[in-house]
């Protein structure tokens, strides 16, 4: 007859008092943030004063997880980008060339000599001079392509070749074209989400949205400009033998070479060879430096295949100048003085402190694999957010007060110890948002509303079921441990249906759908204990004490 044995009191209460203590550090938000950046900031190495008193303002020995802030509610920077896919193809197309020379080579008394010819975006076309060959010549093409490495697409080639006249017509299999469409998306997303964590910004929102197309949501970002500077930049280096300099910027550089500024020579262009000797893919790091005159720079180093290549041109080529090309423009032409084995060196250049950080960071995190241009930007700014937290509190506040209000007139005692319950209900969602790290938007703001509604339901059906066993002249302790037991089911099903409904909203939505789910999801977790245990336990300490002869609900 309401008996709740002591070590199950320990653990409700435990689980109570654990969750209020996580969920303590959003009261001190401010103070709890700052102490938060201080201590990465130490970790960094920073020793300032104000780091440290920023570090002080909050005791090591209570916890310091907080819940993060969306985009509505901290402000920030939103971009909605297409990535280029097609620029894929023809970079992709354009490398098969010397394979295509080199597989031809063998035929020549066949096919005659081999010529490349001016082709569309993402073809290769090829002239040889002897058509009656052109049956070798395409089987000796068809002999470069490879299976696509692609589940969907099994036993199809990469290659589609094909002749018309004496030119061979290489391009894409419309199944590879697929696959580099995931391929090209999948490592944007990666590319975007390592540049945008390397400035430090607190739970930032990358996603795929349609087949192109990618969603960034930087909160606490000043601008919309500032995170396009940061994700639009390709950071395409290469390092491309020199062929010559000029100051016509329409000079013909003739096959396979192109023309391209100089950043530090105001006026001056340089003609390339367009194929690099080594590209950005096979730098492993990138550091900020100086060179020996002081001036910032960036040290880079090469992986094992980038250093042998890299070291095997400079030993052929001493006294001849290389270009390091980085998005299309010279930012450095020397002269090899000396064979550069190991793979390492320095980019040196018109840069500033900011500039070489800024470049070592994008070298870093990688090339993106096509350009994307941008279909929405917004920022957001912190005023804006504010005035969301404050019309979240008011809703919170309002909501507080109406369910306190009518259930304490409702039910009299009984709800005012489902009031307190309602506390500490909302107690634990925050301590658990801030436990897994969730991310609070404004639709999550309307799910804690929404739970706040939802939470006294439980008890609504209890104290009910403790109604109807009164009528039935039952002692007052035999109605409401029958009122509990009779209630569960009605609860368990009543809540697991909701459940459900918000994991296929976390599961199928994106962005504030998903920030609305988890806090529902949440709700629904603390309140079906909080009305199972913690109200129960609290009516049987009242009723321990008490000895009433009878209740009122």
């Amino acid at each position: 007859m309401l008996q709740i044995s002591a070590f199950k009191r320990v653990v409700i209460w435990g689980v109570c008092f654990i969750g209020l203590l996580f969920a303590m550090p959003n009261a001190f938000y401010p103070r709890v943030e700052r102490h938060n950046d201080a201590a990465k900031a130490i970790e960094a190495g920073d020793t300032s004063p104000e780091t440290a008193a920023d570090y002080a303002a909050w005791p090591n020995w209570l916890p310091s997880t907080i819940v993060n802030l969306g985009l509505d509610l901290r402000g920030g920077a939103h971009l909605l980008g297409e990535v280029q896919v097609e620029d894929v193809y023809e970079a992709r197309v354009e490398a098969l060339w010397p394979d295509v020379r080199d597989a031809l080579r063998p035929l020549r008394a066949t096919v005659g000599t081999i010529r490349l010819q001016d082709s569309a975006p993402g073809e290769l076309r090829v002239r040889i001079s002897q058509p009656e060959g052109m049956e070798a010549a395409l089987e000796a093409v068809r002999d470069l392509a490879q299976p696509v490495a692609s589940v969907t697409a099994a036993g199809a080639t990469d290659l589609d070749v094909r002749a018309e006249g004496d030119v061979i017509v290489v391009t894409l299999s419309e199944a590879e074209r697929l696959a580099t469409d995931e391929r090209t998306l999948r490592q944007s997303l990666e590319i975007i989400r390592r540049r945008v964590d390397e400035v430090g910004t607190r739970e930032p929102t990358i996603q795929r949205q349609g087949e192109r197309r990618i969603l960034i949501q930087v909160p606490g970002l000043g601008s919309a400009e500032e995170l396009k500077a940061l994700i639009g930049t390709t950071a395409q280096l290469g390092f491309h033998p020199v062929v010559g300099r000029t100051s016509n910027p329409d000079q013909d550089p003739g096959l396979r070479n192109e023309v391209l500024p100089s950043i530090d020579e105001e006026g001056v262009y340089y003609i390339i060879e367009k194929l690099p000797v080594v590209t950005g893919e096979e730098l492993t790091d990138a550091q900020p430096a100086f060179d020996q005159n002081g001036r910032p720079a960036v040290n880079f180093r090469f992986n094992p295949h980038g250093a042998r290549k890299f070291g095997d041109y400079t030993a052929e080529n001493i006294g001849s100048p290389f270009a390091i090309v980085l998005d299309g423009e010279v930012i450095s032409a020397p002269v090899i003085q000396d064979h550069i084995p190991g793979g390492s060196g320095i980019i040196t250049g018109n840069f500033t402190v900011e500039d070489s950080t800024q470049l070592a960071v994008l070298l870093r995190a990688g090339a993106l694999p096509a350009e994307m241009t941008f279909l929405e930007e917004r920022t957001i700014g912190p005023e804006l957010g504010q005035d969301s937290i404050e019309a979240g509190r008011i809703a919170c506040i309002v909501a507080f007060i109406a369910v306190l209000a009518f259930m304490a007139a409702s039910y009299g005692l009984f709800g005012m110890i489902a009031n307190v319950a309602l506390l500490i209900n909302v107690g634990l969602i925050f301590g658990l948002l801030s436990v897994i790290g969730a991310t609070l938007t404004l639709p999550g703001i309307a799910g804690i509303v929404l739970t706040i509604g939802m939470a006294v339901d439980a008890n609504v059906l209890v104290f009910e079921r403790i109604k109807e066993e009164l009528k039935t002249a039952k002692g007052p302790a035999r109605a409401i441990e029958l009122g509990y037991e009779k209630a569960l089911s009605a609860i368990l099903d009543a809540n697991i249906t909701t459940f459900i409904t918000a994991v296929i909203l976390f599961v199928m939505g994106s962005g504030p759908v998903r920030g609305f789910s988890i806090t529902l999801a949440l709700g629904i977790i603390t309140s079906v204990f909080t009305a199972i245990y913690v109200t129960r336990l609290m009516i049987v300490m009242w009723f321990q004490r008490k000895r009433p002869k009878t209740i009122e609900v």
